[in-house]
């Protein structure tokens, strides 16, 4: 767990599938606001302490992490799966939530989970692969879905530290409806995981005050930094009561 934090509206970051908080480093630097880097459960341990964790399991631990921080007040900004985990933190401290970054980011309708929102074929094909062979993509599938836009140095390193999770964390359906604040889901349109249509689909789902478009694929906080910390300021400023410290 990273943190940064004084006196203001902060920024809690949830990481996609696979990855470390520290995959959100080069946005933050230089970031004007406190902000906690969310650490999923286990990821220095084996698979096998993590395979057996609910949704809950996961959700419980990123909420230990918020409750110890400083900031009473805060913005979520999820990005992939971490949008599921977002939406029942956000549920949970419904209270202390100023605002909700949805980063090209699964989003599925109340008492859905993160299968449900693929389209039929895929959600069943991934449901059998998971059920035999796990969480843990084969390395072209990681380059194709994850790193199309990367520098070879960047997917190398996102291949050689992927981390399977838990299968629940994709089968849990989650009951929590979008929290009541202002809303942005950053659309990724050279994203190759979750194409241009699936994110329509999860902004149907949000649905956001604003959208804003990112030229990146799905990981934009690697292959742009600058333009998605560009986009958050931008929401901050502009959205109705965020720019107020707490």
């Amino acid at each position: 767990m990273q943190e940064h934090t004084h006196e203001k509206i902060g920024f809690v970051f949830l990481n996609g599938a696979g990855l470390e908080s520290r995959i959100w480093s080069k946005v933050v630097e230089g970031f004007d606001h406190p902000y906690l880097l969310v650490e999923s459960p286990h990821r220095k341990g084996s698979f096998e302490l993590r395979k057996e964790l609910s949704l809950a399991d996961y959700v419980t631990h990123m909420k230990r992490q918020v409750d110890e921080w400083g900031s009473r007040k805060f913005v979520i900004v999820a990005h992939s799966l971490g949008g599921i985990f977002a939406l029942r933190l956000a549920s949970e401290l419904a209270d202390r939530l100023a605002g909700f970054v949805a980063v090209g980011a699964a989003i599925p309708k109340n008492g859905g989970s993160f299968l449900s929102i693929l389209p039929f074929p895929k959600r069943i094909l991934l449901s059998v692969i998971m059920r035999k062979m796990g969480t843990n993509p084969t390395e072209s599938v990681i380059r194709a879905g994850l790193c199309n836009d990367l520098t070879p140095d960047q997917a190398a390193e996102i291949v050689r530290g992927f981390i399977p999770e838990a299968v629940r964390v994709y089968t849990d359906r989650i009951d929590e409806s979008v929290p009541m604040v202002p809303k942005l889901y950053v659309k990724l349109t050279n994203d190759k995981e979750f194409n241009p249509s699936l994110q329509n689909k999860m902004i149907s789902n949000f649905p956001p005050q604003l959208v804003r478009g990112l030229d990146t694929g799905h990981l934009p906080m690697l292959s742009d930094p600058d333009g998605l910390r560009s986009i958050l300021e931008e929401f901050f400023a502009n959205a109705e009561g965020l720019n107020q410290p707490s």
